[in-house]
This record gives structure tokens, C-alpha cells and sequence, in this order.
């Protein structure tokens, strides 16, 4: 297995994982991603996320893993948040999601950042059950919100 940063030829791999992700979370009508758009917004001028790619050792494509920084206050210090971990059904089971994780991980120690973050789906408890057997905790009291669409264009006049 190899998990490698996504380079722009990665772009129709990418998109597929995130088509996948969101099938498999029954999200799949949500999806409006492009190629055009995740070339601008991972390899643009200002890229917004990076992804790693797990590799099977025959070169397959099967896993990824989407970035970006977050940051603490408290801390004082960057972090990052996992967007989305998605492993093809094919794959699963073969360590690929706990690899992404560990280079996640390697990647906060290397860059001197202080946590790693993601949400998971409260009904999807086969990630859960994986993410605590890593270590993570559930941080109960904490519910995201989110702002889009007219809201969002209401919010900011």
C-alpha cells in the first residue's frame, strides 16, 4: 500500500471517491463538484484542501482522504480538518482507512499542528466504532452548524 498527496491528474479519481462517499451516505443529490471546480480548489491559485490517495500495491486507486486547516484558539496553533475518508467497498478491511488516518496524524506532528479533526454521521456506526478503536473521541456537547445557499446570501447582507 502507498498513500501519496493527489497531484491534478488525480482530478477524475477524486471526484469519483466523493460521487461514492456520497452514495454511500445516500447524499448523492448534493453532489454538484466538477472536475473544473476541484482542479481550481485543490490545485488553483489559492488551493483551499489537499488529498492524500491510497494506493493498493498494484497502483489502484482505493481510498482518499480530503484536508484543510482549521485552527484553535486555545492552542494557538493550526490543525486539520478531515472533509471526507472514503475506502471503496472492495478495499475495506484491509487497513487503507487506519493508514490515511496514521499519515493524517504524521502529517499534524510534521507540521507542528495541534489536533485532527472530522465529523462523522451519527447513524454511520461502523466509522464510529472505527474511529474510536483509533483513539478519537466523540465530543459530546458540540453540534455543527452550517450556514448555505439563501441563507448564507441573507446572512451576509
Amino acid at each position: 500500500m502507498n498513500i501519496r498527496f493527489a497531484k491534478e491528474q488525480d482530478i477524475p479519481q477524486i471526484l469519483t471517491f466523493i460521487k461514492h462517499l456520497a452514495d454511500y451516505e445516500k447524499l448523492s443529490h448534493e453532489v454538484v463538484a466538477t472536475e473544473k471546480m476541484l482542479l481550481d480548489s485543490l490545485f488553483g491559485d489559492r488551493p483551499y484542501a489537499e488529498v492524500l490517495i491510497a494506493e493498493t500495491d498494484d497502483q489502484q486507486a482505493a481510498g482518499f482522504a480530503l484536508f484543510f486547516n482549521n485552527y484553535s484558539t486555545f492552542l494557538a496553533k493550526a490543525g486539520i480538518h478531515l472533509e471526507d475518508l472514503y475506502v471503496l467497498s472492495e478495499f475495506r478491511g484491509l487497513g487503507i482507512g487506519k493508514a490515511l488516518l496514521k499519515k493524517l496524524a504524521a502529517i499534524c506532528i510534521e507540521r507542528d499542528y495541534g489536533r485532527l479533526e472530522w465529523n462523522v454521521l451519527d447513524w454511520n456506526t461502523p466509522a464510529i466504532d472505527f474511529y474510536q478503536s483509533q483513539g478519537a473521541i466523540l465530543m459530546e456537547g458540540w453540534t455543527t452548524n452550517r450556514v448555505t445557499g439563501d441563507a448564507l446570501v441573507k446572512l451576509a447582507l
